[in-house]
């Protein structure tokens, strides 16, 4: 079975991961949506509001698992058998960030291969700290959001 991660803190879940994640479902057998936890970032949404979310936009995707992880990315795709590592990329910036935590990776786990997925212009300028912010200060995130998840994030 092919499995990949597709790893983020999903803080919240944005059209632009949605996207990056349907277009890689044909590339594989298995996707499992790793939700990371991360002590040092200031969370919009707990790691329970993301799962269930998260869980609520996939849940007519078999070929889509959704795990709650914490600690080094590679030692989470040891745990679930994943080969693959999925990461969207919407800009340079993006890019070289992406292609350091890669190769970083390949030298601790070099079984494991990063695929980086272009994001479609449309959604090159969506990120979920934007989309945080939009929703700290009550403003309608809602065109930047996945339908599924817009009832567990209106004020």
């Amino acid at each position: 079975m092919k499995t990949a991660l597709f790893p983020g803190s999903f803080d919240p879940i944005t059209i632009a991961h949605v996207d990056i994640l349907k277009r890689a479902l044909p590339l594989f057998d298995r996707i499992v949506v790793g939700i990371g936890l991360n002590s040092s970032k200031q969370n919009y949404l707990s790691a329970e509001q993301r799962e269930e979310i998260v869980r609520n936009v996939f849940k007519d995707e078999p070929k889509v698992d959704i795990q709650v992880y914490e600690g080094l990315t590679v030692d989470f795709c040891k745990h679930i058998d994943a080969a693959y590592m999925v990461r969207g990329i919407r800009s340079v910036g993006d890019f070289e960030y992406e292609r350091a935590i890669a190769q970083i990776n390949q030298t601790m786990m070099p079984n494991v291969e990063t695929i980086f997925i272009l994001s479609k212009p449309a959604y090159s300028a969506i990120s979920s700290t934007i989309v945080r912010d939009i929703l700290r200060n009550h403003g309608d995130a809602s065109p930047f959001l996945p339908a599924a998840a817009i009832p567990f994030l209106s004020a």
